[in-house]
C-alpha cells in the first residue's frame, strides 16, 4: 500500500498545530484514520518530520548462504528432486527449507528448474 502523501502530512500537521479541532474531527475532515492522525502527530513532535518511515526491507532469505552449494549440486546431479535438494542443503549445515523455498531460490538464482529427459538406452535421439 502507498502511503498518505506528504502534502496532506503536513496539512494535518498544521491543524493540529491551530488546535482549533480534535484529532477525531481532523481525521473526518481529511478522511483518514485517527490512528493515522495519532502517529503522524507522534512522529512530528517525536523527530520533527511527518514524513513516512523507508520500507522495512521485507524478509530475509533462509537460502541466502547456500547459492555455491546449490550450484554446485545441480552442475553435480541435474535431475535430482525438490526434496532432494532440500535434503542435501539441510545436511550442509543450512536451515530445513520447503520445496516451494527451493524452487523460488532455483529461479532468483536463474538455475534450470526440469530436469534432463532421460533417454533408453537403445533409443537413438530425435533432432
Amino acid at each position: 500500500m502507498k502511503p498518505y502523501s506528504q502534502d496532506l502530512r503536513e496539512r494535518i500537521v498544521r491543524e493540529l498545530e491551530a488546535q482549533d479541532e480534535s484529532q477525531g474531527e481532523i481525521a473526518e475532515r481529511f478522511a483518514v484514520s485517527l490512528s493515522f492522525v495519532e502517529k503522524v502527530w507522534r512522529r512530528w513532535r517525536m523527530t520533527g518530520s511527518c514524513a513516512p518511515r523507508p520500507p522495512a526491507g521485507g524478509r530475509r532469505r533462509s537460502l541466502r548462504g547456500a547459492e555455491a552449494l546449490i550450484r554446485a549440486a545441480i552442475a553435480h546431479d541435474p535431475d535430482m528432486t525438490l526434496a532432494g535438494r532440500c535434503e542435501r542443503v539441510a545436511h550442509a549445515g543450512h536451515p530445513q527449507v520447503s520445496t516451494k523455498a527451493m524452487c523460488v531460490e532455483l529461479q532468483r538464482l536463474r538455475l534450470p528448474l526440469k530436469k534432463s529427459r532421460s533417454l533408453p538406452v537403445n533409443a537413438t535421439p530425435r533432432g
